[in-house]
């Protein structure tokens, strides 16, 4: 402990202080959970603090309410003669200024908003007991609470009642508690170094949300494009209005199938769209035969600024797509003011298009990252190239290329900058699906080629084109392998004003695995440190309104107009099921100080109705331990040898069954089992998924089989308990509470009926092990598709 001196008029005091010092990461075992009285986490004051000194560098004080505790502790004292003063004023400070402590809810006792709270802060024994003993005359100043009044003539029962429940945050002896003094302020961090965050829930009852956007036009709105083809409007305050702000699902190709990768990818606002009302749109569309991607412009009604006016729609570019997957998705317009397109390879496995493949061809705009001029379109053409594009004078080259070598970006972003110096500001970040091995981060420039197919994260794919000298590529930021996560989601460098502790830190994640990652650059180095982010464990995120878990899909990230950092996720991977959610991204261990992050968004005139938030998810609270580490070894230098054999070609991937997920364990510190469908494995034969509830549960829903490379329905109308116990044990579920027939779920007309009269005991492995008509032989329709209901309690079986 050491003495700082508090300055009275005329009079010197000495007080107890811890030093407070703070960095943006601390790596220590997680045991703290500092909060203000408002039930928010402490800041570091904008302006010294006169008063409250120990708390100066950090705490839940300002300094306007620094002075009206300086101002009460005046009016106190002003009752006592120069002996009461030196003898008091040093225990009345001390009482005074916990409220500015970081621990001030719990040294009050207002961790639960809905208890009331201490009017004298929570003593130490033999603290209180020199209190009462020396200025008990104080106490009826300090507090005119009833119950305070009936204690304060006997020390006893005085004593007891300022007495803490939880001994470790009594005053003073917290400020020599190492435990919750060391390190605070900074993103705490568990034994194994992943950070720990806290989520908040922003929106939910989502169709597979895969862009959040503002228009950055001053109003602080949000628009969020479900992958069926509609995008919703919401208000600052979360509300979402009623009528869609555009639905082009009619023409939009997806399915409902999970994993499916067609549909509406990528939405973004011109930089200038408050005054020419302008926005462009990324979708799949079929064309007779074809499927294409298209970019379109449309403009938001005159009449209605939360409405498009779906009439001028002005397709800008077309690209055919070879096969349904490696879409790409993302447009954004960066500092340059031009268009930015990230297409995909074209799809199927291995880019095995052409000698070299989509994205080494710069004759191709697939596996690119196409850069164009939208700016005064209104006559002429619809786009014009950027004079300095890399390749407009290379011949054969298309000119819209900015980059190539890319196989399918999923998520970039722009970095905002740093707020003060500006550092960084301009660079697009983008995260590259991998194929067999290594997912990866990049940093896009102008000209670069991203290796693909020759590399694959760090490491060759294609051994000839690898050995290329004339390859010339630029190499990830990061790169992890497939033991961490198999299709990568990329994120933003948070710029946001809100959490100072993590700006510059690149947040991103992984579809398959539910991993939440960070990055941070060193300026001096140029280096990139790695840390996993978790759901703050125990008491991290027990604040009002955060949430400690997530749904398992990470999709995409956003940012809003302040600069705030978003993710969306779903529970099922599927356009059409309502289980996907925003979150907000949030730092338990400080706040920016009050009033800094303080904006007026402009007035938004409603044409629609409104339909208010309501929260679904909730706060667990438990410690989730560690998942066990692999009993194999990770032998990098193996893997890395194996990536420079023969490249052994990917079978493209069909939709991934529900029998590589675990059911709905959407909660937990490392959410497993999330999957894209361009980097998931084959499934078996006999693989099984349920689809086709309308609510989205995943332990009920039509059962969809795979066999043969193809997934198919299973048709019967003697369908039993026993068939369906084989179905729900495969999902992982303990028993069959209802074998549904009759197309309880609805038709799967899209798909084969691969199995009929299926008859099983009920032990068998797969619905392939029981007997039945024969592969694609059957007598029925599509009208009685079979279902089950599975569950992991016998109850209604």
């Amino acid at each position: 402990i050491y003495l700082s001196v508090l300055l009275f008029p005329g009079r010197l005091w000495l007080l107890p202080m811890t030093v407070w010092y703070f960095a943006a990461v601390w790596i220590a075992p997680v045991t703290l959970h500092p909060q203000c009285l408002d039930f928010k986490p402490p800041f570091r004051p904008q302006r010294e603090l006169d008063f409250c000194v120990m708390y100066r560098e950090f705490g839940c004080c300002d300094f306007q309410k620094d002075q009206e505790l300086m101002r009460k502790f005046y009016q106190i004292m002003d009752h006592f003669d120069d002996y009461g003063y030196e003898r008091c004023a040093g225990f009345v400070s001390d009482l005074l200024c916990q409220e500015c402590s970081p621990y001030a809810a719990h040294l009050f006792d207002a961790e639960d908003p809905s208890t009331p709270v201490r009017t004298i802060p929570g003593l130490c024994p033999d603290y209180c007991s020199q209190l009462w003993m020396k200025c008990s005359s104080t106490i009826p100043y300090l507090s005119d609470h009833p119950n305070i009044a009936e204690v304060k003539d006997d020390q006893t029962r005085f004593c007891q009642y300022l007495q803490l429940d939880d001994m470790d945050y009594c005053y003073p002896h917290l400020l020599s508690n190492q435990k919750l003094t060391n390190n605070l302020g900074r993103v705490q961090s568990d034994s194994d170094g992943c950070l720990q965050l806290c989520l908040e829930e922003v929106a939910n009852g989502l169709r597979n949300p895969l862009a959040m956007v503002h228009a950055n036009d001053g109003t602080h709105r949000f628009f969020v494009a479900e992958q069926v083809g509609v995008v919703w409007t919401y208000l600052p305050d979360r509300s979402k209005l009623e009528r869609p702000f555009l639905n082009i699902s009619k023409a939009v190709l997806t399915s409902s199938w999970e994993g499916d990768e067609r549909g509406f990818l990528g939405l973004t606002f011109h930089p200038k769209h408050k005054y020419n009302r302008k926005l462009y749109v990324y979708y799949s569309v079929e064309v007779g035969l074809d499927e294409r991607i298209r970019i379109s412009e449309f403009h938001v009604s005159a009449n209605d600024m939360n409405v498009v006016d779906h009439a001028s729609e002005r397709v800008i570019l077309e690209i055919d797509e070879p096969a349904s997957n490696h879409n790409g998705g993302q447009l954004l317009f960066a500092d340059d003011g031009y268009l930015y397109i990230f297409t995909g390879d074209g799809g199927m496995a291995g880019d095995p298009f052409g000698k070299f493949g989509n994205s080494q061809n710069k004759s191709a705009l697939l596996g690119k990252v196409l850069r164009i001029d939208v700016d005064d379109n209104e006559r002429g053409p619809l786009y014009r190239i950027p004079p300095d594009n890399p390749f407009i004078h290379e011949r054969g080259a298309r000119p819209e290329v900015y980059a190539y070598g890319v196989r399918n970006m999923w998520r970039c972003s722009v970095d905002q900058g740093d707020p003060v110096t500006k550092e960084g500001k301009g660079r697009i970040f983008c995260g590259d699906v991998g194929q067999n091995k290594y997912e990866e981060i990049d940093i896009i420039e102008k000209g670069r080629n991203y290796g693909w197919r020759a590399k694959e994260g760090f490491s060759c794919y294609d051994k000839k084109l690898c050995a290329n000298s004339s390859l010339d590529d630029v190499l990830p930021i990061y790169a992890y392998p497939h033991k961490m996560g198999k299709s990568v989601t990329g994120g933003y460098v948070y710029r946001g004003c809100e959490y100072p502790n993590l700006n510059g830190m690149y947040i991103f994640g992984d579809f398959m695995s539910g991993r939440l990652m960070s990055l941070r650059e060193d300026f001096r180095t140029g280096r990139w440190t790695y840390n996993d982010i978790c759901m703050g464990t125990g008491v991290t995120c027990s604040f009002p309104g955060l949430i400690d878990n997530y749904h398992q899909y990470i999709i995409s990230f956003a940012e809003d107009e302040a600069g705030e950092l978003y993710f969306m996720s779903t529970g099922i991977p599927s356009a059409t099921s309502p289980s996907g959610v925003i979150y907000k991204v949030v730092d338990p261990s400080r706040r920016a100080p009050p009033g800094q992050c303080h904006y007026e968004p402009l007035p938004v005139r409603v044409k629609s109705n409104l339909i208010q938030f309501i929260p679904q998810e909730t706060f667990i609270g438990t410690r989730n331990e560690p998942e066990p580490e692999p009993t194999e070894p990770y032998d990098w230098l193996q893997e890395l040898i194996d990536s420079l054999g023969e490249v052994e070609p990917e079978p493209t991937p069909p939709l991934p069954t529900t029998t590589t997920t675990k059911p709905p364990k959407r909660k937990g510190r490392r959410k497993k089992s999330r999957s894209r469908a361009q980097s998931a494995s084959e499934p078996q034969n006999g693989g099984v998924r349920l689809v086709g509830d309308e609510q989205g549960r995943s332990n009920q829903g039509r059962v969809e089989i795979y066999i043969n490379g193809e997934w198919g329905t299973v048709c019967d109308d003697l369908w039993t308990t026993k068939n369906a116990a084989v179905v729900c044990r495969q999902l992982g579920f303990r028993y069959a509470l209802k074998a549904a027939r009759n197309s309880e779920f609805g038709e799967g007309k899209d798909l084969r009926i691969l199995l009929d009269d299926v008859q099983c005991e009920g032990t068998e492995s797969t619905l392939l092990d029981c007997k039945h008509a024969g592969v694609g032989l059957h007598n029925c329709a599509h009208y009685e598709d079979a279902g089950v209901i599975c569950g992991n309690s016998d109850a209604g079986v």
